[in-house]
């Protein structure tokens, strides 16, 4: 089935390029100029995924995927002008999927696309559950419980729970993190696994399954169970 992409930016050629070669790579895209009309589309629509600027008239981009993120869990890659690491915390923090700053190779815009997409849909494989000490993962639902309750994640905190989880009691380097959860190599970008720990963790909060920093290398999330053979 044909994937479809929101791409929503108020600068008409950018949006006239990735458009381009999103459709090229076999997408149907359609567009919005603002925020306000990224918001409409994307309820009324239900996009795949969501290609998102930052600084738009109207409604800016944060403030759009703030929305988005308390009505779905459509993914999300921001687009921003500047490389602070200030842009991207709070876009990862709003529950962005990923961003890409300008300028950019809109073949490496298409790949994160595809990337993103890979990981947030379900595959057979996905229909076994796992459980790691008080918490339950049940991947074709996205869905995780602790002691039966509810925990609401973002999509990133789902897949890096998610793949922690797959490989309990054995460390996980940053490196294979990035890979598995962000689809490719962040160069010199690893605080994005640190960080969404943190938010794992905290969220996890008094849960007899821990995730333990193993310097130098990456984390392990390990139960009482594991821990003696980990």
């Amino acid at each position: 089935m044909q994937s479809t992409i929101l791409v929503a930016d108020d600068e008409k050629h950018i949006v006239q390029l990735v458009k381009l070669y999103l459709a090229n790579d076999g997408f149907h895209v359609e567009t919005a100029a603002d925020g306000q009309q990224a918001l409409e589309k994307a309820r009324r629509l239900r996009p795949d995924l969501v290609v998102l600027d930052l600084m738009m008239p109207r409604v800016d981009g944060w403030e759009v995927c703030r929305r988005l993120r308390k009505e779905s869990n459509v993914p999300i890659i921001m687009l921003t002008a500047r490389s602070d690491d200030v842009d991207k915390i709070v876009g990862l923090e709003l529950g962005a999927d990923d961003y890409v700053v300008k300028p950019f190779n809109p073949r490496e815009l298409v790949a994160r696309v595809k990337a993103v997409l890979r990981r947030t849909q379900t595959t057979p494989d996905q229909d076994v559950t796992i459980d790691v000490g008080d918490i339950h993962i049940d991947p074709a639902r996205r869905e995780v419980r602790l002691s039966g309750a509810p925990v609401q994640l973002r999509a990133k905190e789902f897949d890096l729970l998610l793949a922690l989880a797959q490989e309990h009691g054995r460390v996980v380097t940053r490196e294979s993190l990035l890979t598995r959860v962000w689809g490719y190599t962040y160069i010199g970008d690893s605080r994005t696994v640190d960080v969404h720990v943190t938010w794992l963790r905290d969220k996890l909060g008094q849960s007899t399954a821990q995730i333990q920093t193993v310097r130098g290398l990456g984390y392990k999330l390990v139960a009482p169970d594991t821990e003696t053979g980990s």
